[in-house]
C-alpha cells in the first residue's frame, strides 16, 4: 500500500486539473449505507419510477414514505475525511470539478464550492416542484407527510413535490451532463474514487478523460468495469487513502 500511495502522491502533485468523480463509498464512513450495499435502498425496497410517481398516488406515498425513513440518515450525516481530502485539494487549487452521483449533500456541507461541484444524480437536501420547479428544504414536506400521510404539495404553486434526486426513469440534467463532459475534457487527472462504476450514464463522464490519454485512478473497494483502463487501482477504503496521500506536501 505504501508504494501506491506513493504513485497517487506523485500524480496528485503533478496535477492541475483534476476531475473528481465519487460514489457510495466515500460516503459510508459517514454512516450512510452504500445505496447498492447489503443494506442498502437498492436491496431493501422496490423502486418507484418517475413515471409512476406522476401517474400514481400510491406510488407517491410509497416514495415519499422510504424518503421520509432515510431522511434521518442523511440530515444525521456529517462529512468524513475523504470529503474534507477533496475540499482540501480544491483549496490547493487542483480541482477542475467534483462529480458525484451521492444524493447525501455532503460535499456540499464539507466545503466543495458550487461552482465546482456537479451533484449528477441530484440533492436530498432540497424538494422540488414538478411543475413549476420551485425548491425548498425538505423539512416541511417531510413533517406534513409524517402527520397526514399524504403527499406534500408545492407552496407556490400546489404541484407535485419530490426530494430534488434523480428518480428512476428519470434523465440526468442536461446542464449537469454537459458541464460534467467539459470537465473531462478539460481535465489532466482523473480520481474515481468509492464509486462501482456500473451505473451509467454518469459511469462514462471519466472515461472521457481516460481515453484521452489522461492519468486514471481508481479508489474503491471492490472490482468495478474500469480497472482495465486505470492508470492506478487501489483496493481499499478512500476516507484513509486520500488523507493519507495528501500528507506531507
Amino acid at each position: 500500500m505504501t508504494a501506491e500511495i506513493e504513485r497517487l502522491r506523485a500524480l496528485l502533485r503533478g496535477a492541475e486539473r483534476i476531475l473528481i468523480f465519487t460514489g457510495a463509498g466515500v460516503s459510508t464512513a459517514s454512516n450512510i449505507p452504500d445505496y447498492r450495499g447489503p443494506a442498502g435502498l437498492y436491496r431493501t425496497s422496490q423502486p418507484v419510477y418517475f413515471e409512476a410517481f406522476l401517474a400514481s398516488e400510491p406510488a407517491r406515498k410509497s416514495y415519499w414514505r422510504v424518503k421520509c425513513d432515510g431522511y434521518r440518515a442523511f440530515a444525521d450525516a456529517r462529512p468524513n475525511p475523504a470529503h474534507l481530502a477533496i475540499v482540501e485539494l480544491e483549496r490547493r487549487q487542483r480541482v477542475e470539478s467534483v462529480v458525484t452521483q451521492n444524493i447525501d449533500g455532503l460535499h456540499r456541507v464539507a466545503g466543495t464550492s458550487k461552482e465546482r461541484l456537479i451533484e449528477l444524480h441530484g440533492t436530498a437536501l432540497e424538494v422540488d416542484c414538478v411543475d413549476c420547479a420551485a425548491r425548498e428544504p425538505p423539512a416541511r414536506a417531510i413533517a406534513e407527510f409524517e402527520h397526514s400521510g399524504e403527499p406534500p404539495r408545492c407552496a407556490a404553486c400546489g404541484g407535485l413535490l419530490k426530494p430534488a434526486v434523480i428518480m428512476f426513469g428519470q434523465p440526468l440534467r442536461a446542464v449537469d451532463v454537459e458541464r460534467a463532459e467539459r470537465a473531462a475534457l478539460a481535465a489532466d487527472l482523473v480520481l474515481s474514487l468509492g464509486s462501482s462504476l456500473v451505473v451509467r450514464p454518469a459511469a462514462d463522464i471519466p472515461l472521457l478523460a481516460a481515453r484521452r490519454g489522461v492519468p486514471y485512478v481508481i479508489i474503491n473497494q471492490g472490482e468495478t468495469p474500469h480497472d482495465a483502463e486505470a492508470s492506478l487501482r487501489i483496493d481499499a477504503d478512500v476516507s484513509r487513502v486520500l488523507p493519507e496521500a495528501l500528507e506531507g506536501w
